[in-house]
């Protein structure tokens, strides 16, 4: 949590940029292993909690794959993010999941899934798709995570993604700026060349999208 803090921006997983993903910061007894009984995964289990703390944005931002942007940097990152993609079409398969969702708050996503009507054969990587790309628009965002429970009442499994907008989690005014697009990327752009020295310009650029 402070690290995201600190940071700004920090994919969960490894994202391109070595030593910049959650998974490469916490200690090794904190990542994956294979179990007896299964697997474990500490920092799997803590991003729940970390969401609901309020001071981090939890969503697939950086090229597809899930990561933190703190409250401190999200106009910024919503202001850039937004203006990359031209408002959604009217009728459009993103227009209709975006509204379902914001007229029902929060659903998890096999929930949001049907009420969309992608119930076939093999259309959840399909809506999945559509849905990542709405949350690297910054449209739609993970709330938390909704886990299944066995006989003895004890969560199991990778949990279900809870979404919902940005504007119902942190409130309209969080989702605007007074800077332009550009001048928000650039801030985050000098941001991400101060945090990661190392890092090339076309990492910068692939982060920032």
């Amino acid at each position: 949590m402070v690290a995201i803090e600190e940071l700004g921006f920090l994919p969960l997983l490894d994202g391109g940029v070595v030593g910049f993903s959650a998974e490469e910061m916490v200690d090794p007894e904190c990542r994956y292993v294979a179990t007896e009984d299964g697997w474990d995964w500490p920092l799997w289990k803590w991003k729940g909690p970390i969401i609901t703390e309020g001071n981090c944005v939890y969503g697939k931002f950086f090229n597809g794959k899930a990561g933190f942007v703190s409250k401190q940097w999200w106009s910024h990152w919503c202001n850039w993010r937004r203006s990359t993609k031209t408002e959604l079409a009217p009728g459009s398969i993103e227009e209709t999941i975006l509204l379902t969702l914001q007229e029902h708050g929060s659903l998890i996503t096999r929930e949001l899934r049907a009420l969309c009507g992608f119930t076939g054969a093999k259309m959840r990587s399909r809506f999945d798709s559509y849905v990542t790309r709405l949350q690297m628009q910054c449209r739609i965002v993970t709330e938390d995570f909704v886990y299944p429970r066995d006989r003895h009442g004890r969560e199991y499994g990778w949990g279900w993604s809870l979404l919902t907008t940005p504007e119902r989690l942190l409130g309209k005014e969080m989702c605007q700026s007074d800077n332009t697009p550009q001048e928000s990327r650039a801030l985050i752009a000098k941001h991400l060349r101060r945090i990661l020295p190392t890092a090339t310009e076309d990492q910068i650029t692939h982060l920032i999208g």
